[in-house]
């Protein structure tokens, strides 16, 4: 399984910011796209990639003996990555034990893996952060997975963070948060966002030289004229 985005299309969603995304998939009807509570590891990192899965459960002895042990759930998502994967990990938002640790995401770095998103807690944060793979979380805890999870199955729809996630979504994050979107509206997104941020450089510019915010934010037909003539001596 590999990446459907083209590397151009990857190098143009990374210019163009979460937040601008988020308000473009708003109008598109897209409500729940946001993992919520996550943020870089790394402040100023940037995630752009494709969902895999990976769905913990709640601990119980008797499911922990038919499939927390050996070569589980977690380590077979782990060792599958491929260039260009997003490692999406659902567990249930539960802050205090960690979902991945320092050896699993030197492996996830390995296979080329593009970045790694959980709504639970990792371990080895340090050593992580050093490794140079973006992940995205909210917070550091001690405590191996063990204590509360049990690694379920991989590669299926899940929900992290509030959000659905499903094997082949486009993964974008940065120091906004992370969100999630189909494949399909990759291109017609990312171009949408680009003539956003566009017009925001212009009004930003405009505000910046004294302009008043009315009129100007958002942009009426007035200003259709500055704009244009703005984007030509650009």
């Amino acid at each position: 399984m590999t990446s459907a985005l083209s590397p151009e299309l990857r190098e143009r969603l990374s210019n163009v910011a979460v937040a601008t995304l988020s308000a473009q998939l708003m109008k598109r009807g897209y409500k729940n796209i946001t993992i919520d509570g996550v943020h870089p590891l790394v402040p100023g990192t940037k995630i752009v990639g494709t969902a895999r899965t990976l769905r913990f459960v709640a601990h119980r002895p008797d499911l922990a003996k038919q499939r927390g042990g050996g070569y589980n759930a977690h380590k077979r998502a782990i060792d599958t990555l491929n260039e260009g994967d997003v490692l999406v990990i659902e567990a249930r938002g539960y802050p205090y034990a960690g979902t991945l640790g320092d050896v699993l995401a030197l492996r996830a770095k390995m296979c080329g893996a593009a970045g790694i998103v959980t709504d639970g807690a990792i371990r080895d944060g340090a050593e992580i952060a050093k490794l140079g793979i973006p992940v995205c979380t909210p917070t550091t805890h001690p405590y191996p997975n063990g204590r509360v999870h049990i690694p379920w199955d991989n590669d299926v729809t899940i929900t992290c963070g509030g959000a659905p996630v499903c094997v082949g979504d486009v993964v974008v994050a940065d120091d906004d948060g992370a969100l999630v979107f189909p494949i399909e509206l990759a291109e017609e997104l990312v171009e949408a966002c680009e003539k956003q941020e566009l017009m925001e450089t212009f009004v930003a510019e405009m505000i910046a030289q004294g302009e008043p915010l009315d009129g100007l934010f958002p942009l009426t037909e007035k200003w259709n004229e500055p704009f244009e003539q703005w984007k030509a001596n650009r």
